[in-house]
């Protein structure tokens, strides 16, 4: 059940809510009508604040507005302004004037122009030592600090709304949208929009423009709006492992509930621990519940309770209403008999905040036998219709509730007895168990959906706080020059070295898309990461990205991301 994963839209200006005569009269109407849904607009535009607030009067119909490509949040309602990058030097304003570029305009961050002097901001910026960088806007050029553009912008916004990307469809037209388009759970672009958006976003609406707006917005509000609007398949999967093919095993956040199942010291906490971050590096929020105090020191986690007092729920939802908190609820001060009620109102008011904020993204329930045993009056709450993205975590599935068995549609079995463990779990559900499994080493884990006829084995990836002492030698340490990256180009003509991934990724920004491209098309970039990161799981991701049709700019930065989910790079 998809239940209100949409809570904001995030709507580009030119061009997209206004047309050649500005924004309409009925696109004004489907605004108010989103707003009086209970729902938040964000408007995101390159626009400096002050032009932007003489040609629209509407404008406290949003509840924020990112202003200057990025670089400026503002709230209407309280007209407060917060700048999230450094003035422009005046040295290089007083440069490009003396250059003759014209227009020039300068916000409060935000330096703009029309194409073709990107040639001479180009030449001013490498005479200056300026960390500059260049966006393009359907011929105006806009520069910005290095790093800021519109994505940056709208994560500014969503965090100060108290809302998450993944609760924010975004609609566009132009080239400066997709990092912002990309950044949210549902991408959109007007049928007017440039043909390189429209080939990247989840949906192309039939109208242009403003029309496009009112469509998209009906089809947010309409009862279902997962039978109108998704995204595309596979783009916000979380992978968790590999198959012996190479085949990398995933699931949609928003259409998995998960067990996982074993017997004690198999690998569940590792495993769960491993789907936990994964989660967090793609900003999702993940709320654990657990009752044996399991999960005491997790990396990017706050603890709620403790061995020696239970956790203050009321303290607890003050954490989870902050996007950027993740939550352990440790029970282990509760006798045990009383832990099941406990969850049950926690659940509850879990559900409850979910359906008012979208979050948490991710609820992972561990020792689900005591939780949610079978047979307790009580366990078949109705409120469990409303659950998805849960996780749970059980030594014994058929001491499981089965309202709880019937959730899931991902079955994760590990340790000694992993077939014993699905078929447990299917008697007790009362489904058909799978008919074959595939041998498997020690160290693999089955998996099976049901309905499925055959199960299936991978190799689960290994928790980022095991490699821990590995990353900084990675991200900026010094690998020896047989393992590092050499980029060469298609000819051989250069030889630039990146014994680490920040110099990596500092190079791919510099060389040409003809170099970049030779070594993606050669799979040279998921082969470093594999062989010389030694990490399988950014391997793989660069693999699919490599494989792609992704252009030059895209796939970089598609790479970039990649590699910052994963490693803290130095400032």
């Amino acid at each position: 059940m998809m239940l209100m994963r949409y809570l904001a839209l995030a709507c580009d200006y030119d061009g997209t809510l206004s047309g050649p005569t500005g924004v309409d009269a009925a696109v004004i109407d489907a605004l108010e009508r989103f707003r009086n849904a209970g729902k938040s607009l964000i408007l995101v535009t390159g626009r400096e604040l002050e032009g932007l607030l003489r040609v629209f009067p509407h404008i406290r119909l949003f509840d924020c507005v990112v202003a200057e490509n990025g670089a400026l949040v503002y709230r209407p309602e309280g007209r407060e302004i917060r700048i999230l990058g450094k003035a422009p030097p005046e040295d290089f304003l007083s440069d490009l004037r003396a250059r003759g570029v014209r227009p020039l305009s300068a916000g409060r961050v935000i330096v703009s122009t029309r194409e073709p002097h990107e040639k001479e901001i180009i030449q001013s910026i490498r005479e200056l030592g300026l960390e500059l960088q260049i966006i393009f806007n359907k011929g105006a050029v806009m520069v910005l600090p290095a790093g800021l553009n519109k994505a940056v912008g709208l994560r500014a916004a969503v965090r100060e709304l108290g809302l998450s990307v993944h609760n924010t469809a975004g609609i566009g037209d132009a080239e400066n949208d997709f990092s912002f388009l990309d950044d949210c759970e549902l991408s959109v672009a007007v049928s007017s929009a440039l043909p390189m958006l429209k080939s990247r976003v989840d949906f192309v609406t039939r109208g242009e423009a403003g029309e496009g707006v009112i469509e998209t917005i009906d089809a947010l509000l309409s009862a279902v709006p997962e039978d109108k609007l998704r995204p595309a398949p596979g783009r916000h999967e979380i992978s968790i492992g590999v198959k012996a093919d190479g085949a990398r095993v995933c699931f949609d956040p928003y259409a998995a509930n998960i067990m996982l199942a074993g017997t004690s010291g198999s690998g569940k906490s590792t495993l769960a621990l491993s789907l936990m971050e994964r989660l967090i590096a793609r900003d999702y929020q993940v709320c654990v519940i657990d009752p044996e105090g399991d999960y005491g020191e997790v990396a990017g986690m706050v603890q709620a309770g403790s061995a020696a007092a239970p956790p203050d729920l009321k303290q607890t939802f003050t954490l989870l209403e902050e996007p950027d908190y993740n939550v352990v609820i440790n029970l282990m001060a509760l006798e045990r008999e009383a832990r099941p009620a406990f969850f049950d109102d926690l659940f509850f008011r879990l559900l409850e905040l979910r359906n008012r904020t979208g979050r948490p993204h991710w609820i992972i329930a561990d020792e689900a036998h005591h939780l949610f045993p079978s047979g307790r009056p009580g366990s078949g709450s109705g409120f469990l219709r409303k659950a998805f993205g849960v996780m749970w975590i059980t030594v014994h599935p058929e001491h499981v509730s089965k309202q709880v068995l019937a959730l899931n549609n991902m079955i994760i079995a590990v340790g000694e007895t992993r077939e014993g463990t699905i078929r447990a779990f299917s008697r007790a559900a009362g489904a058909k168990a799978p008919g074959e499994f595939p041998l498997q080493s020690a160290e693999e884990a089955l998996v099976w959906r049901p309905g499925e006829i055959h199960a299936y084995s991978f190799c689960p990836y290994s928790p980022r706080a095991e490699r821990r002492r590995h990353s900084k030698k990675y991200a900026e340490g010094e690998l020896p020059p047989d393992r590092s990256f050499y980029f060469t180009g298609p000819g051989g003509k250069l030889k630039l070295r990146a014994q680490n991934l920040f110099l990596f990724i500092q190079t791919a920004e510099g060389v040409d898309n003809e170099t970049w491209v030779h070594h993606l098309r050669s799979g040279d970039v998921s082969r470093w990461f594999r062989e010389s990161i030694k990490d399988d799981e950014l391997a793989d991701e660069a693999r699919e990205i490599e494989q792609s049709d992704l252009n030059a700019l895209v796939s970089r930065d598609r790479i970039r991301r990649a590699i910052e989910r994963r490693y803290t790079l130095p400032a």
